[in-house]
């Protein structure tokens, strides 16, 4: 196996005093009637800076420019636009009522940033069988492989609760296979879509990933909510119901417009818990001095303010590269992922994961079998708010008998079963047990039931200095308290106690 800390794997998202007037949508003089040039076509995201009336205004502007509108989100000001003209964000920044612009990607529409580690490993059919030979009679035939369910105790949360089916938690990702036995019980089709072109399509089915595109949003779906019902595996949150919102498109890439669809699509159908496991391309670290990046980041910002304020709690994975994200500077050797990456030095506290490093955010951090930091997760004092298991190599953590591999075990497409590692498995465990304590406290507002799940968790202190291969040097430092450190925050989830407070 491959050092799993190897490197970051993709798919790891008011007015300003003036009167409206009917001139605000225009271009400046001297550029609305020319012909914009033509060049390759991109997406952009514009930002307004006020109501439905800006929007309106400012959607005429952006033909003006060359631009076609994709769909406005008048409730969070933001229109996704498809432009040919090469100056259209230079353009279009310039009319009264726009806030920000910027090209969502550096490749041409045509055509993947999950936050696993690239580990996909099937259960195979001697597995299952071993695995349900030592199942006990309150567990499901392979819940013996899942270590990951003890280690937050889950297994004792199911005894008393299994979640509500009045919950829904939307995993905004790759797509999600409904028809698997284990996820079928459970699927809420009002609230799935797919998002990837920025505007919502749900035809029928158009959540699932097709033949040969990525089985990590099934994955991720499993671990929240497959059901508790004599086949596979068990959920976190068996009873609880969960949705697909499809953002990664055929090439795996997560971009902006696809994003802070998903947010808002999440919003408008009442799903409680949204879970992220990726980042947005086509920039790892987004710069808010950047006009490009800075737009990218005010986008899913409102998108995922608008879906708090509708009731929902964000959960998001805080990546795979074993960085301190609370260091004073990172090198980013990866953006942008959809054309020709360039190396720059990057600052942390201004340039952002999102949607993981945004405000409100619910950031995860990933342990293995021992309880101890995987070794490829990311880090830092002040960002990481809670861990939980996202599974490890076995030989930097091995788990117990009778489970086998350090990994985590959950659903695949096509109603197989298989193991996968990263920060892309923890966030889903923080969002099944999110969906635990909304079960038990149906009315309780977002930033309640994220006090909450802080207070409930399990606090864990530093430890011996990191040095999880073993070769004398130290790895990672964490620095805080045992209360609130920058290894696995406020502690691992707690999910017995998210049942019973």
């Amino acid at each position: 196996m491959a050092h799993l800390g190897s490197g970051r794997r993709r798919a790891l998202t008011l007015p300003v005093g003036l009167a409206l007037t009917a001139s605000l949508g225009f271009l400046p003089t001297g550029v609305a009637s020319a012909a914009p040039a033509d060049g390759p076509e991109l997406s952009y995201v514009v930002n307004t800076q006020g109501g439905p009336g800006t929007v309106r205004q400012v959607s005429k502007a952006v033909e003006r420019a060359g631009g076609t509108v994709v769909i406005a989100y008048d409730r969070i000001g933001v229109v996704v636009v498809h432009s040919k003209n090469p100056d259209f964000a230079k353009t279009v920044r310039k009319v009264r009522g726009v806030q920000s612009a910027g090209a969502t990607r550096t490749n041409p529409i045509v055509p993947q940033a999950t936050k696993d580690i690239g580990v996909d490993q099937p259960l195979t059919a001697a597995q299952e069988k071993a695995a349900a030979a030592e199942a006990t009679a309150d567990q499901d035939p392979m819940e013996p492989l899942q270590w990951d369910l003890p280690a937050i105790k889950a297994d004792q949360a199911h005894r008393k609760s299994l979640g509500s089916a009045k919950v829904t938690v939307a995993v905004i990702d790759t797509g999600v296979d409904d028809t698997h036995p284990d996820l079928a019980p459970n699927f809420d089709r009002a609230a799935s879509a797919n998002c990837v072109s920025g505007a919502p399509d749900t035809t029928e089915g158009a959540w699932r990933p097709k033949a040969g595109e990525s089985d990590h949003g099934t994955h991720v779906a499993g671990t929240i909510a497959a059901a508790k019902n004599g086949v596979g595996v068990t959920g976190v949150a068996p009873g609880v119901k969960v949705s697909g919102i499809k953002v990664g498109n055929p090439d795996g890439f997560f971009y902006t417009e696809a994003v802070v669809c998903g947010f808002v699509w999440a919003a408008d159908h009442g799903v409680d818990v949204t879970n992220n496991s990726y980042y947005t391309d086509p920039w790892m670290y987004n710069c808010k001095n950047d006009p490009d990046q800075g737009a990218l980041v005010e986008a899913v910002q409102r998108a995922t303010r608008y879906a708090e304020l509708r009731g929902a709690v964000n959960v998001a994975a805080a990546g795979n590269s074993a960085e301190d994200l609370a260091a004073d500077s990172i090198e980013d050797t990866t953006s942008p992922n959809d054309t020709t990456p360039g190396g720059r030095t990057v600052d942390p506290r201004q340039c952002l994961d999102i949607p993981t490093m945004l405000p409100g955010v619910v950031t995860v951090s990933a342990t293995g079998a021992k309880g101890l930091k995987a070794s490829y997760s990311n880090y830092g004092n002040g960002v990481i708010d809670v861990a939980a298991p996202g599974g490890d190599s076995t030989v930097y953590q091995t788990p117990e008998p009778p489970a086998t591999s350090g990994l985590i075990l959950s659903t695949l497409p096509g109603g197989k079963y298989g193991y996968k590692a990263g920060t892309s498995m923890a966030s889903p465990h923080v969002a099944g047990v999110v969906a635990l304590i909304r079960s038990k406290h149906p009315y309780a507002p977002p930033a309640a039931i994220k006090a909450l799940l802080t207070l409930e968790a399990d606090a864990k202190a530093c430890g011996a200095p990191y040095d999880i291969d073993g070769d004398g040097t130290v790895d990672a430092v964490c620095e805080g308290g045992k209360n609130r450190n920058g290894f696995y925050g406020a502690g691992v989830v707690d999910a017995l106690d998210a049942v019973r407070w």
